[in-house]
């Protein structure tokens, strides 16, 4: 049988697995801008928009080879996605870079609990330090904290006051679930070189009693210009919740009942988080100030989720970074899910996505300025 012969009786299951690609890399070009109650099943396209697109690009190649006109339609859709493709990596800063000296640098990490909840107290407490070495470091003016953890006094497991001697200040904000037993504290904070003059929340439905996210925010003077920072931690998927804080065993999802139940937990997450990023973005429009956002959105470049910050603000990564935007390093790979927005009215610069971690996050930090006239 000849080559030809051979690759014309396949061509009807290639075919049909690059349909399938095409039409899963479209649906995930929808995700962003339909809401997820609207058609459930989309946000999954979106989560696995990269799946569909390397598969794609292969097929392309593939069809390409034989000369078929399969490869001009994996082009197509390809085209088709047009800036949407650009929103997971950046190869050339779009705005211009100023000096750093006079910014505003703003650092945002997930630290998982400064890892407190290591088999070893010892190797926790060793993780602790090092991600205070990270932070002495890095200089930030602000810092932003995800999945925050402290105790109250007296405690083994000290952070506040060690910050606050980094940052070599007192201005800190906190939102956070007390557990009156253990006398621990989840949630997240907020720390400035620069004073707070004013501080809140932004509130979520039934936060703080099982799932502990947040939105807090701050109004920081530096020199004469006033800047408004959100701190955010949207909806946790919570595939895997961790059993010291849930106070039960971690579900196995390899059967068809642990599937079902993933799906439904994915699911609620994305209604959760839509629901939250609109009244993120509802608040920040009031702010009298310049705005910059920051956090753990669990949500990817291809969601509704960071469509509502796109729409309103502009996003650090694509303006002042550069290459892939992974942030998170957990279990499950999630791409870019950590973000930095800020208003029209500021300049970013040196937006950077941290190699160093002792969490399942990568910090991200970038420099802002105040747009002159």
């Amino acid at each position: 049988m000849s080559k030809k012969r051979h690759i014309t009786l396949l061509s009807g299951p290639f075919k049909i697995a690059t349909s399938l690609s095409l039409i899963g890399l479209l649906l995930s070009y929808l995700a962003p801008f339909i809401h997820p109650s609207t058609i459930p099943a989309l946000p999954f396209f979106g989560l696995t928009y990269p799946i569909f697109l390397t598969l794609t690009v292969i097929w392309l190649f593939f069809w390409s080879i034989f000369r078929s006109k399969w490869a001009i339609f994996c082009l197509i859709v390809l085209l088709i996605g047009g800036k949407l493709h650009f929103r997971n990596f950046s190869f050339i800063p779009t705005e211009a870079q100023e000096s750093d000296s006079n910014g505003l640098k703003i650092l945002s990490y997930n630290v998982r609990l400064f890892d407190l909840f290591n088999p070893s107290f010892d190797a926790a407490l060793a993780s602790r330090d090092q991600i205070f070495s990270f932070i002495r470091e890095q200089k930030p003016d602000v810092l932003c904290l995800q999945e925050f953890y402290r105790q109250d006094r007296p405690t083994d497991f000290e952070v506040i006051d060690s910050i606050n001697a980094i940052m070599s200040t007192r201005d800190y904000h906190e939102r956070s679930a007390h557990k009156r037993r253990t006398r621990e504290n989840y949630g997240i904070a907020m720390f400035s070189k620069y004073p707070m003059i004013a501080r809140g929340d932004v509130m979520f439905e039934a936060q703080g009693t099982q799932d502990f996210n947040y939105c807090i925010f701050a109004d920081i003077v530096k020199d004469l210009d006033t800047f408004r920072i959100y701190n955010v931690h949207l909806q946790s998927i919570r595939l895997h919740a961790d059993p010291h804080i849930e106070g039960k065993e971690i579900q196995t999802y390899g059967s068809k009942k642990g599937a079902i139940a993933a799906y439904r937990k994915l699911r609620s997450a994305f209604e959760k988080r839509a629901e939250q990023a609109r009244r993120v973005v509802e608040h920040l429009k009031t702010s009298p100030y310049p705005v910059i956002v920051c956090g753990d959105f669990n949500d990817t470049p291809m969601s509704y989720t960071y469509n509502q910050f796109q729409l309103a603000l502009l996003d650090a990564f694509q303006s002042s970074g550069k290459g892939l935007g992974s942030t998170y390093v957990g279990r499950l790979p999630a791409g870019r899910i950590d973000y930095l927005f800020y208003s029209p009215l500021l300049r970013s610069s040196t937006f950077q996505i941290q190699n160093k971690t002792r969490s399942d996050h990568r910090a991200i930090s970038c420099i802002f300025h105040k747009v002159t006239p």
